[in-house]
């Protein structure tokens, strides 16, 4: 079989999860060389606790993967811990939660930060908010750097006016860069400043500098080599003003690499954005978490030959999902751009998959997975915040706007102060939920077996001591009874076992939606409106109801679900982007330069996608200003408008809408300051993922399916306000066929999902989607 698989053909997708390992692949059919056929491999361990990693049988868990497709393509046998061959693999795409894990869990690298003299505290002082603002014990995460350095140096900005009109109080500059003009009052002498120590320079914003100290590099020198004999390989450099002067940064960043630093963050380099402190922090993160990740590199390369990371051009390629949605090489990628690596490319999946260009209907996407869930949303672009917290670190950097809540498969389900709770703890993978056989807490996974949303028989069977053992539904009865009769003695009315059951699952729901209508309501978009895109192992069991909370009518799951991460790597695009500081007013007499500026960073933004292999066709370009109102710290990132289709670009219309529709209001009266300029250039990986699932189940030929016949069981399941059925049928996924129709209430199950119809859910099957309609 080898020898109809071509070279270079293989294409491998490759989640790392903290539970599961999902892998997709594709490859030419040796049949019809014009069609693609798909492979599915999801890793586990005979163990609740660490599912993706098996260090028994293998080393790495994407790596065994990509050798079981390997055998599975080629007939051919690669035996575990043998050094893998390339040849036939197109590319391999990977997404991880190494780095996010290693935040979350403070399990980094020890790193030192070296700051402007004065500024040791900085951030240790932070922005100074305070999530609980009633809580009189106050407790802060510790910072991420393990030492501070302070370096003496220092440079002033100079020359600033708050009125764009007033430009013969600004300091302008001629060609070369030198001071023409200044201030014609104290200090000026016609020439230049003629008080105040130190050089005047231009920065990269246009801001005028004033380099008052610059670092002793001797100094600094005696400081890294003691920070070196101390054991420090990692540093943070962030030095103020750095966005815009960045020069003192890179010449330490330079001194220390030459020392036998191995990974210097540089926060100029890392993001030229002005604000110290998440700029700051934001450094630390890179230096905290890169070398844990590049450490988990090198031990994913050496399980293949030298070709996979030579970069040659015949090599195979290797991409990372970034936590912007958007595929970078291995030189563009670092912990700080790896967050929501994960979360990422399940966001990519469902967009991709369920928006029709056509309709225009907004996308909510839903991943219920087994102790959070992740809630974002589309609506023909991806939403990008450039400021997020995550486990209480401020982080400066493009990612997905993802919500995530304290609700899955593992939140332990409570009862106290006569309230039904469902999270914020979770059961874990170790113990699990109390049916998990290790004397583990009532969780929601519990609560769904006892209402037959979870059929033990169709389970894996893989729980207990022997990790042979089915679920234990006794369990989670004895346990809910203990509950049950707490929540009885303290209430007049008696609620029967299953009105209590369903009672804790009303409250995950709800606990779910929180974030949807984040998302929705609380920025002005109708809930209602929009389509619900469930994936994620649990996601199945809570979709029709979470819809019908959000008076949603259509859900789509898709066919693969429940690895949509891998799945969306495989869609996902590349992307590249260069930004600048600017603080520039947005005046008609600076919008020529402001375009000037565009237009070269566009030119090497596709130079450089030209350069790894996109043709000019199949690049597009978002061009974006950072803009804000003068007076305010509140800046948004905007794409153009061309109201008047004549091609030209309007940011103050377009930064106009966006600000009005975030807060409410406009300052008219304000002049409009742009502190960045951005191009993110986009390689398409394909050109069309044909006719959407809206128009193919218009179009398709439909078939009820006939319950007596075709449910391969039935089964007692719990409704809301039907009660228990007693003969509620189960359907197998596989069985069914393209246009089979189902009218709930019903279950539908596969191999690492059960889907849950309620009474009036009509639902089809389509080519790549399980498309569900509500009444």
């Amino acid at each position: 079989m080898s020898a109809k698989i071509p070279d270079r053909s293989i294409r491998i997708c490759a989640d790392r999860g903290g539970t599961f390992c999902d892998v997709h692949a594709s490859y030419p059919d040796p049949n019809n060389p014009d069609e693609r056929k798909d492979i599915v491999v999801k890793l586990c361990k005979l163990s609740i606790l660490s599912l993706s990693q098996d260090p028994g049988n293998y080393h790495d868990a994407p790596t065994e993967g990509i050798r079981r497709v390997l055998e599975l393509v080629t007939g051919e046998k690669f035996p575990r811990g043998a050094t893998l061959q390339t040849d036939k693999i197109d590319y391999i795409r990977l997404s991880t939660t190494v780095a996010t894990n290693a935040l979350l869990e403070r399990k980094g690298h020890k790193h030192a930060l070296l700051i402007t003299r004065g500024f040791k505290d900085l951030l240790l002082i932070g922005n100074q908010s305070r999530p609980k603002i009633f809580d009189l014990n106050i407790r802060r995460p510790p910072p991420l750097y393990s030492s501070v350095v302070e370096v003496d140096e220092r440079v002033t900005l100079v020359g600033y006016t708050s009125d764009p009109k007033a430009e013969d109080h600004a300091i302008q500059f001629d060609e070369e860069g030198n001071v023409s003009r200044g201030y014609r009052g104290k200090g000026w002498d016609g020439q230049g400043y003629a008080e105040g120590p130190g050089d005047i320079v231009r920065g990269l914003s246009g801001e005028a500098v004033r380099i008052m100290k610059r670092p002793d590099l001797e100094a600094v020198k005696q400081d890294l080599k003691k920070l070196y004999e101390e054991g420090y390989r990692s540093l943070a450099i962030v030095l103020v003003h750095s966005y815009t002067f960045p020069d003192h940064e890179r010449t330490i960043g330079s001194l220390a690499r030459s020392m036998g630093f191995t990974h210097v963050s540089e926060s100029a380099q890392l993001l030229p954005m002005i604000k110290m402190v998440p700029r700051g922090v934001s450094s630390t993160a890179d230096a905290y978490l890169t070398p844990i990740l590049r450490e988990y590199l090198d031990g994913f390369f050496k399980g293949f030959d030298s070709k996979l990371r030579d970069g040659h051009v015949k090599s195979p390629r290797v991409e990372f999902m970034g936590s912007d949605g958007g595929l970078v090489d291995l030189n563009n990628f670092s912990g700080l751009k790896s967050i929501l690596s994960g979360p990422a490319g399940g966001v990519v999946g469902y967009a991709l998959t369920s928006w029709d260009g056509e309709r225009k209907q907004p996308i909510i996407g839903l991943d219920v997975g087994g102790t959070s869930t992740d809630v974002s949303r589309f609506d023909g672009r991806y939403e990008v915040v450039y400021e997020t917290t995550t486990a209480g670190v401020t982080i400066q950097s493009p990612q997905l706007d993802i919500n995530t809540v304290a609700a899955g498969g593992g939140s332990c389900l409570t009862f106290r102060n006569g309230l039904f709770l469902a999270g914020p703890e979770s059961a874990g993978a170790e113990p699990g939920p109390a049916c998990y056989r290790k004397g583990g807490p009532l969780a929601v996974t519990d609560a769904n077996l006892l209402l037959g949303r979870l059929i033990p028989d169709y389970f894996p069977k893989i729980f207990g001591k022997s990790e042979k053992e089915p679920l234990d539904i006794e369990a989670s009865q004895s346990a809910f009874e203990k509950v049950a009769r707490e929540i009885n003695d303290s209430h007049e009315k008696q609620l029967s076992l299953d009105e209590i059951v369903y009672g804790f699952i009303k409250v995950a729901n709800e606990t779910m939606c929180r974030p949807i209508r984040a998302l929705t309501e609380a920025r002005g978009h109708a809930t209602s409106k929009h389509i619900l895109a469930t994936f994620g192992g649990a996601g199945g069991q809570h979709a029709c109801e979470i819809a019908s909370l959000l008076g949603i009518k259509t859900i789509l799951i898709h066919r693969y679900s429940s690895i949509l991460s891998a799945y969306g790597l495989a869609l996902a695009d590349r992307a590249y982007e260069l930004q600048e500081p600017c603080s520039t007013f947005y005046t008609a007499q600076n919008k020529g330069a402001l375009i000037s500026r565009l237009d070269k960073m566009t030119h090497d933004v596709e130079a450089e996608l030209t350069s790894q292999g996109f043709e000019a066709s199949r690049v597009r370009v978002e061009r974006m200003l950072n803009m804000r109102f003068e007076g305010t710290d509140t800046a948004l990132m905007v794409l153009p408008t061309d109201q008047d289709g004549d091609g030209r670009e309007d940011f103050e219309a377009a930064f106009k809408r966006a600000y009005k529709s975030e807060f409410g209001f406009l300052l008219d009266t304000k002049s409009i300051i742009v502190d960045d300029i951005k191009v993110r250039g986009i390689g398409k990986t394909f050109d069309t993922l044909g006719e959407s699932v809206y128009a193919e189940v218009e179009k398709l030929t439909t078939r009820p399916v006939n319950v007596q016949v075709e449910a391969d069981t039935r089964y007692s399941v719990y409704f809301d306000h039907v009660g228990r059925l007693d003969d509620t049928p189960v359907f197998l996924l596989d069985k069914l066929k393209v246009g089979d129709t189902l009218e709930g209430p019903a279950m539908i199950i596969d191999d690492t999902q059960t889907i849950v119809l309620v009474p009036g859910a009509h639902a089809v099957l389509a080519s790549k989607h399980l498309y569900i309609t509500l009444e």
